[in-house]
């Protein structure tokens, strides 16, 4: 494949460039817009000192509160400390470390509770990946072109995008995955104990931010470990491998080229610094260990048995959706087929990669992809699970793919064929067209069990009286009735819809044995995803239950 320095289109860095700010501006619009869902509920929560427990203790009670009562587990708990905050991740929820938590607690107090005011942070923090992006493919390439094509396409990722405003440390990790990546292949370079100080401490801010950083840690000690056995970037072999592409893309085989001896004193700085990121994460790793059966417990969704078809389907939906975002419904073919071809996209990136780079580059792009998706994929194929049809547990391998289509559309741009101008156009279109779909709408697919709570608090609302005048009166016969749930989920969805929730609708929270006592003289009331022990207590009085909507598990209690 031949190429030239002078056929790239003209201007294409001022497109890119643009492509960037946009990026940036859709992770800064309509914040506040989407539901506020169940997990971001307990990241305020946990951040402001709060435990579930003891929520769930002073609301369950058989007593009628407003909706708007419940806002006040969403602002840091009076008296609190931020080892509260801590106490509360390590009694519940020690599989997330507390990082993230001690941040949003720290910016909860600067700037509030808020919506808005809560998915800044993910929000900004996600934006320190797109100069990590452009420096990683930089180490990778030496190549600005794809640089700026590779932080182009991570700042228009729809699913970067979605995942950067929400109030997780899904933004972060994904910023620390990418900067530790790139700050490794720079020690490797330069070999400079400066160099190795800060990937540790990358390492050390990986792990403190998500378990599943070390999906990044294996990629990049399997790559270490091949660069010392393999003998990585002959110049004889790799030359010849890459000369056609070197006048356009100046990829250099003689990145990471050492003597074999130093290959080796690779993995002993290697193993050095990350002794010392463990070292830094042992406090947690004590927490983990006396809390394994609560962390397993925690995370047992994930385990559920699925079929070969429905993984297949969800890995085609997660790794598309790094380039294209629209749902026309799971189990409409239409949803899949649109797909497609940016899966064949990304597979034929992975070839170019593998062909037309130097062993290093190729070793350390194709290894971030796999690496992480197998860890994930194999132990579902095996003994069962969905662990890799989770989207969000696959953030490691995304910047790999995302830097190895990057790669490709210049290579393609640099032969000067029209068709990759085409190609790199469509790729832009799909990914504002999915951003700007997005960014209006109330709900998306990863709100999860939370999906329909924009509609339910809707249907709620409607239910609130009018005075004759057409204006919400501030009426107490419209009343909601809920308990934990069956599978516990309820608080944070009731938290949840308080959010969207008029100030004059109440709730009547139940604790078990349920109290339906109260409601005899109410004459509006609707049931919240009722568990078995209301159903029960509500068929025993003779009473019924009549559907409102069956996604957000709603109903209207007929006596």
């Amino acid at each position: 494949m031949k190429t030239n320095r002078y056929s790239y289109p003209n201007g294409l860095n001022w497109v890119l460039i643009l492509a960037i700010a946009l990026g940036v501006c859709f992770r800064l619009i309509n914040l506040d817009r989407k539901v506020y869902w169940h997990d971001e509920v307990y990241t305020s929560m946990r951040a402001a000192g709060y435990t579930r427990g003891a929520i769930d203790q002073e609301i369950f009670q058989n007593k009628v509160i407003p909706a708007s009562e419940l806002q006040k587990f969403q602002q840091i708990k009076p008296g609190s400390t931020p080892a509260d905050t801590v106490r509360s991740l390590e009694a519940e929820d020690p599989q997330h470390p507390p990082l993230y938590f001690l941040m949003a607690r720290a910016w909860m107090g600067a700037f509030g509770g808020s919506i808005l005011a809560s998915r800044m942070l993910p929000a900004l923090l996600s934006l320190l990946s797109l100069p990590l992006m452009y420096l990683l493919a930089m180490e990778l390439f030496s190549a600005r072109l794809v640089a700026l094509l590779a932080t182009a396409l991570l700042a228009l990722s729809p699913f970067d995008v979605l995942f950067a405003q929400t109030a997780r440390q899904y933004g972060l990790l994904a910023t620390a995955v990418i900067g530790s990546s790139w700050l490794l292949l720079r020690a490797l370079r330069l070999r400079s104990p400066l160099d190795w100080i800060f990937y540790a401490l990358s390492v050390a801010i990986g792990l403190y931010t998500h378990p599943f950083y070390a999906l990044t840690m294996v990629t990049h000690g399997f790559c270490v470990l091949l660069f010392g056995l393999l003998g990585c970037g002959e110049p004889a072999a790799e030359r010849e491998k890459t000369a056609p592409l070197r006048p356009a893309l100046d990829i250099s085989s003689d990145r990471l080229i050492r003597p074999r001896s130093i290959r080796w004193r690779w993995l002993l700085e290697y193993a050095i610094a990350n002794a010392a990121a463990l070292l830094l994460y042992a406090p947690w790793i004590a927490v983990l260990k006396a809390n394994t059966n609560r962390a397993l417990a925690t995370t047992d969704w994930a385990r559920v048995q699925v079929g070969i078809d429905y993984l297949l389907k969800l890995w085609t939906l997660t790794f598309s959706s790094l380039f294209f975002d629209l749902d026309f419904g799971f189990e409409n073919p239409l949803t899949l087929l649109v797909r497609l071809p940016f899966i064949a996209l990304i597979l034929a990136a992975v070839v170019a990669i593998y062909r037309f780079t130097p062993r290093t580059t190729w070793i350390v792009v194709l290894k971030s992809i796999f690496i992480p998706f197998l860890l994930l994929a194999l132990p579902d194929l095996i003994m069962g699970g969905k662990r890799s049809a989770v989207s969000r547990y696959l953030i490691s391998s995304f910047p790999g793919i995302q830097l190895a289509v990057a790669f490709l559309l210049a290579i393609g741009l640099g032969s000067g064929k029209q068709i990759w101008r085409w190609v790199l156009a469509i790729v832009f279109a799909a990914s504002i067209v999915s951003c700007g779909t997005s960014a209006m709408a109330e709900t998306w697919w990863n709100k999860d069990l939370s999906y329909s709570n924009a509609e339910v608090a809707q249907m709620i609302n409607a239910e609130v009286p009018a005075d004759s005048a057409g204006l919400t009166a501030a009426s107490p016969s419209t009343l909601v009735l809920s308990d934990i749930g069956d599978d516990y989920t309820n608080t944070g969805d009731l938290i949840s819809l308080s959010y969207r929730l008029q100030s004059n609708v109440r709730l009547y929270l139940v604790k078990q044995p349920p109290d339906l006592n109260p409601l005899v003289n109410e004459a509006h009331v609707l049931v919240f995803r009722p568990s078995v022990a209301i159903r029960q207590a509500i068929s025993q009085r003779g009473w019924q239950l009549e559907m409102i909507s069956r996604p957000g598990r709603l109903w209207r209690l007929k006596q």
